[in-house]
């Protein structure tokens, strides 16, 4: 176990190549609890080597949705830091010199084959269903004119790793102890185009940026091997190394954004889960609740709880049904103006198309008297527009569903026409003065039973059979509103 009483510096560093992946937030947030345990730093780098993958705006993405969620890094491409640049691709003049160093130990070698060239080569090794396969070193040892009198020669060359015969294979983790990895083959780490692979940037910036705790998902394993070669080469001290359990579907496969729309980050904020609610989640994807009714948990508390021999070892199933319970509660937690703002934002930012002129200063002042009528049936933000839109719309243009309307036609009329008669004569238009008045009228006076002497107003009122507290919901719309609905039913 390391000392947790030393400040250690711990780093993310997503690729910009599309929509922000939910396994960014969920290393992030493990990697940031550990650097807060210590008070240490957590850096935000960002690896874009791959140039013929990024995506415009990707990047920025990557700030929003890690600045939502509250992850806030203390060194990163928008903020500096002392080790800055923290983008790779401003890197380049680093990773050469150190290529050259390993060229000239012996520990890599050019590699002149075209793509053609080792496409072939991989269909042999398949077909020959050979039991190790991987670059088959026809490069290694010779100069640039012996290659180039052998098929498949390309112009520009790579550059290789040379895996020596009596590589290890096995380190220790901070998670799992220790464990094994399979032999990797002569790994590229220079491109054709001059920039770094993934294998040689991230431990040349890992060393660089002090880095001393590299925390990652389980698939890094098979690549940590390469990585620790590299360290000893180099004469470099590695890292303590954790691999954290993958998100998984719930057929257990890697969750990906393929098969899984929860797999993009963005997903949370578009469908309305708050903040709070997915980062507890994702604590609960990797670690342990400190007791069994513990589920909800700060994420102060999670720091001061941290222990890298607590984190899971074993795939965890992204059950959003738990994320959902988590969410109802933290909009429950958040009082009536916090949330009524939340509702608002995510209207004004993923629902304004919904409705006609968007949300009009009346609109607001709607939407914040309403919720405390919503929360307790809340589950996203995104739901909340569809529980009040009866509110907010004219009341001419109330919708009333066909199903309800015939639910409620027996008797409907004379129902309706007595309410508009009690509430046209109420001296306040309050919940209790008109729950007290139809009350009487209706259940004491005409005989009916609650259920059926509400419905009809409540599906003339908001145009389905199901919808917040009715009387309330009446008061807010105001008694002009509410009887032009109930004549528009009738008529």
């Amino acid at each position: 176990m390391t000392d947790s009483s030393a400040p250690a510096r711990l780093r993310v560093a997503p690729s910009p190549t599309g929509d922000p992946h939910v396994g960014t937030a969920y290393m992030s947030l493990f990697n940031l609890a550990y650097a807060r345990k210590t008070g240490g730093q957590f850096v935000l780098r960002i690896e874009d080597t791959d140039q013929a993958r990024l995506v415009a705006g990707s990047e920025a993405q990557i700030y929003d949705t890690l600045s939502w969620l509250g992850l806030d890094w203390d060194e990163g491409p928008d903020i500096g830091g002392p080790y800055a640049p923290y983008r790779q691709s401003e890197r380049l003049d680093t990773y050469r010199p150190i290529v050259d160093r390993l060229i000239e130990a012996g520990h890599a070698y050019y590699c002149w084959c075209s793509p053609d060239r080792l496409a072939q080569m991989r269909k042999a090794q398949e077909e020959a269903k050979q039991p190790t396969t991987g670059y088959d070193r026809l490069c290694w040892g010779k100069t640039r004119e012996e290659r180039a009198e052998l098929p498949g020669f390309s112009e520009t060359p790579v550059v290789r790793m040379l895996i020596p015969d009596d590589v290890e294979l096995s380190f220790t983790d901070q998670i799992r102890g220790l464990i094994s990895a399979p032999r990797p083959d002569d790994q590229v780490i220079l491109k054709a185009d001059g920039f770094p692979t993934y294998h040689l940037a991230v431990v040349v910036d890992d060393h660089l940026m002090g880095i001393t705790h590299v925390v990652r998902g389980e698939e890094w394993i098979s690549s940590t091997p390469k990585h620790i070669l590299l360290y000893r080469w180099l004469g470099w001290e590695a890292p303590v190394w954790c691999h954290m359990p993958l998100l998984r579907n719930q057929d257990k496969s890697k969750i990906s954004k393929r098969k899984n729309p929860a797999a993009r980050l963005l997903w949370f904020k578009e469908e309305g889960y708050l903040p709070q609610a997915l980062r507890n989640f994702l604590q609960l994807m990797g670690y342990p609740p400190q007791a069994d009714d513990a589920e909800v948990c700060a994420f102060e508390d999670f720091v001061a709880d941290f222990d890298w021999a607590k984190v899971n070892t074993v795939g965890p199933v992204f059950d959003v049904k738990k994320l959902d319970w988590l969410n109802g509660h933290y909009i429950r937690s958040l009082g009536d103006d916090e949330l009524a703002d939340a509702i608002c934002a995510h209207i004004d930012a993923y629902q304004s198309d919904e409705l006609p002129g968007g949300l009009t200063p009346r609109a607001r002042e709607v939407v914040r008297e309403a919720v405390p009528l919503i929360a307790p049936r809340l589950t996203v933000l995104k739901e909340a527009l569809g529980k009040v839109r009866f509110l907010l719309c004219e009341d001419e243009a109330l919708p009333v569903d066909a199903d309800a309307r015939a639910k409620v036609a027996t008797d409907a009329e004379s129902v309706i026409q007595a309410s508009i008669e009690v509430l046209s004569g109420l001296d306040e238009f309050t919940t209790d003065a008109m729950h007290d008045a139809l009350t009487t009228r209706l259940v004491d006076e005409m005989g009916l039973k609650k259920k059926l002497a509400f419905a009809p107003i409540r599906v003339a009122i908001t145009g389905v059979l199901v919808s917040p507290p009715l009387f309330e919901s009446m008061e807010i719309l105001g008694r002009e509103s509410c009887l032009a609905r109930l004549r528009a039913f009738v008529a």
